[in-house]
């Protein structure tokens, strides 16, 4: 987790633990926090009681909604229960005309809310915010995965990353990427998982994992078989993913490229000055026992980049996948001209016929 990202979790979850500490500390029963929310819940009944123009009976919903983060279903219920009795007080004491109708609604409605979190929190096994910030840390954790390492000089790589939603951080589409001690070998795999945004997003966090420590680990003839094998042994219900995998020799140039049911790579030969599509051809990764893959070796020459991207790239319902294979090349023709700087982002951006799907564009270009 990056220090800015750490400090914008955390800055807040300082107070709220401070605050919940007597609920949520090491041995500390839950029945403490049950008892100081019933506490609140009476001192809150009494002001009510004496003060209703200045402390509505309508905050009696607010024990209900802390306890929804930091109780279980059956401790919340007795707070229900005492929140209940509260404002069966309130409206003795000070009427029916006093306490509205609306009051009673707003406090079952937060209840009900309350009550719904509780459940959702005790499935998780966490209470609180810790499940938000274990959240935030495994998708920070699959961000460091994502992340190109330091190339010497002479190499230059961009990668972008977007999520089929907007509103989400996590996405099927993700990268592994590592070098050797010397960095010398730079090893890569860009991997599309079956799904989704976050539908996808808890599988690319297992997976991610798993093959991180495959690069480097196994040969790289090795890394394909291996990554199916793990798969396999998931037993997923969409347990399938497509994947490239890119080796280069960042001191010589030489590369191999092989594929496993991903759109084809595509390397420019500065040369040439033409975009040339790996012949490369594999199994899906999590379908088959006994998969089959079809290596490409070649040499990345000063000028020459390589482009790795996924099908939400390329890919548009209705259209064949040679179509959007084609619009991709043809806008990255246009970065020969304006510079291979930002190119992943450029790509991302104009060559994306649909935004519903995971995107994702890798460029390594040798400078």
């Amino acid at each position: 987790m990056s220090p800015s990202s750490l400090a914008r979790v955390t800055a807040p979850q300082r107070a709220w633990r401070a605050l919940t500490r007597p609920f949520q500390g090491p041995g500390v029963p839950e029945s403490s926090g049950l008892t100081l929310l019933a506490v609140c819940t009476a001192a809150l009944s009494t002001v009510d009681a004496r003060f209703p123009a200045w402390v509505p009976p309508a905050s009696l919903a607010l024990p209900l909604l802390v306890g929804g983060f930091l109780l279980r279903p059956p401790f919340f219920r007795w707070l229900a229960a005492a929140v209940g009795l509260g404002l069966a007080i309130d409206i003795a004491v000070l009427g029916v005309d006093k306490v509205r109708p609306g009051n009673v609604l707003i406090i079952a409605l937060i209840g009900l809310v309350a009550l719904r979190l509780s459940r959702i929190r005790a499935l998780t096994g966490v209470q609180g915010l810790r499940g938000d910030t274990m959240l935030v840390d495994l998708r920070d954790r699959l961000q460091a995965h994502g992340s190109m390492p330091d190339l010497p000089a002479g190499w230059m790589s961009e990668v972008v990353i977007r999520s089929a939603s907007r509103a989400s951080s996590f996405s099927g589409d993700f990268l592994v990427a590592a070098t050797d001690h010397d960095r010398r070998i730079l090893e890569i795999a860009l991997v599309d998982v079956s799904g989704k945004g976050v539908e996808a997003g808890t599988r690319a966090l297992l997976l991610s994992g798993a093959l991180g420590g495959l690069l480097g680990s196994v040969p790289p003839e090795e890394f394909l078989p291996a990554a199916n094998s793990y798969l396999l042994r998931q037993q997923w219900n969409e347990g399938f993913a497509t994947a490239v995998h890119l080796v280069v020799d960042l001191e010589t140039g030489q590369y191999l490229l092989d594929s496993a049911g991903h759109p084809p790579a595509a390397h420019f030969e500065a040369g040439s000055g033409r975009w040339r599509l790996a012949a490369v051809e594999g199994t899906v990764l999590g379908l088959e026992p006994k998969p089959t893959y079809v290596a490409d070796r070649g040499v990345m020459r000063p000028g020459d980049a390589v482009l790795l991207y996924t099908d939400g790239v390329v890919e548009t319902p209705g259209r064949d996948l040679a179509v959007g294979i084609d619009k991709l090349l043809g806008e990255a023709e246009r970065l020969i001209a304006r510079g291979f700087g930002g190119g992943a982002r450029w790509l991302v951006e104009k060559a994306s016929p649909s935004k519903s799907d995971d995107r994702a564009v890798v460029l390594i270009h040798r400078t």
